[in-house]
């Protein structure tokens, strides 16, 4: 009797301390990440509390453009890198586009997205997913927010002709980036396979990897 009730106490203690060992929010304040740590975790090792300094949750220069002329699509994107947000689940970027650029179909797979229009507009969007692929997209101007559901494709068009702007936060400290033409055609996927997908021939689905691998 002893015996089971000593293995029934061991079974309950064991799966309590499992359960207590996953806690998805941070167990402190703080844990501003130390790039100098050779220790690899899932975020960064934590800086020592007593180096930290205002400047480990500060970052200068979101007000500058950035250079979008000699990128593919039109757009740039700086990431806002601020050590303290370290392990809190969250990155942010400025994102600015070209008149008649555009920031193409593109998802976050483990992220959504809010993001603030700082200049100029822009159209926005996101597409559910299948089988409805339902359009959700509007003209944002200045001043206007749009969220992005985690993982749902989305894209931003300046089909204006000023420069635009806009401020984007992520749910996820490395929220990752697909971008779907680039996934698909700069791949090396087979041509009969992309005719396939999007309705073509090989011919043409071949000239267009081409052009995303040149």
């Amino acid at each position: 009797m002893v015996s089971a009730l000593l293995l029934a106490f061991t079974a309950v203690a064991l799966g309590a301390g499992h359960g207590a060992a996953f806690d998805p929010n941070p167990l402190q304040d703080f844990c501003v990440a130390d790039p100098t740590s050779k220790v690899h975790v899932n975020g960064q090792p934590c800086k020592d509390p007593a180096t930290v300094v205002a400047d480990d949750f500060f970052f200068p220069g979101v007000d500058k453009p950035g250079d979008t002329n000699s990128l593919r699509y039109g757009f740039s994107a700086l990431s806002v890198q601020i050590p303290g947000l370290n392990t809190l689940g969250a990155s942010h970027a400025r994102v600015d586009v070209a008149p008649g650029g555009a920031f193409p179909p593109h998802y976050h797979p483990r992220a959504s997205e809010t993001a603030v229009v700082m200049e100029g507009s822009v159209y926005f969007g996101f597409v559910t997913s299948y089988p409805e692929n339902k359009l959700f997209a509007k003209v944002l101007r200045k001043g206007d927010v749009f969220a992005v559901p985690q993982g749902l494709v989305h894209f931003l068009y300046n089909n204006g002709t000023e420069h635009a702007a806009l401020y984007a936060t992520l749910s996820s400290q490395n929220p990752g980036l697909v971008l779907i033409g680039d996934a698909l055609f700069g791949s090396g996927l087979p041509g009969d396979l992309l005719a396939k997908t999007f309705l073509t021939d090989t011919e043409t689905a071949n000239k267009i990897g081409a052009r995303f691998r040149s």
